[in-house]
C-alpha cells in the first residue's frame, strides 16, 4: 500500500482527480519533492510538496508552493495480518483567498476522503 501511495507519477493514469504529477527531486528512499495538479470542485489546482518517507509505516507531506497558505499531511499504514492494511490520511490545510477559500476547502476535504477510497480500490485491482 505504501508503494502505491508513493508512486506519484502513476496518479494521472489511475485517478480521475489527478490532472498531472511529476517527481521533481528524489533523495534516495527517504524524501521526494513532487508536483501534483488536482481536479476538485470543478477547479484544477497545482501544488508542490516535500514528502518524507518512513517505509512502510508513514509518508509525511509538507507544502513547498501552491495556492494554499499551509498544507501538512500524513499517510499512515498499519498492517492487519498478512494480507491487510489499514490506511489513513490526515490533512491540515488553509487556503489564502477569503472568497474562494470556503468552496475550495470543502472541495479539498471531499477530495482527501475520496483519495483514501480510491487508493484502496486501486490496491484491490493490483492484488486481483
Amino acid at each position: 500500500m505504501f508503494d502505491l501511495v508513493n508512486d506519484v507519477e502513476a496518479y494521472p493514469s489511475r485517478f480521475p482527480w489527478c490532472a498531472g504529477a511529476r517527481v521533481l527531486e528524489r533523495d534516495g528512499d527517504t524524501e521526494l519533492v513532487a508536483r501534483l495538479e488536482l481536479r476538485f470542485a470543478g477547479i484544477t489546482q497545482g501544488f508542490t510538496t516535500r514528502n518524507t518517507l518512513d517505509r512502510p509505516q508513514r509518508l509525511r507531506m509538507q507544502l513547498v508552493d501552491g495556492p494554499l497558505r499551509a498544507l501538512e499531511g500524513e499517510w499512515t499504514f498499519a498492517a492487519l495480518g498478512d494480507d491487510g492494511c489499514k490506511i489513513a490520511l490526515a490533512l491540515d490545510f488553509d487556503y489564502s483567498g477569503r472568497l474562494t477559500g470556503s468552496a475550495l476547502r470543502l472541495g479539498f476535504q471531499g477530495l482527501a476522503n475520496r483519495m483514501v477510497d480510491d487508493f484502496c480500490s486501486a490496491a484491490m485491482k493490483t492484488d486481483a
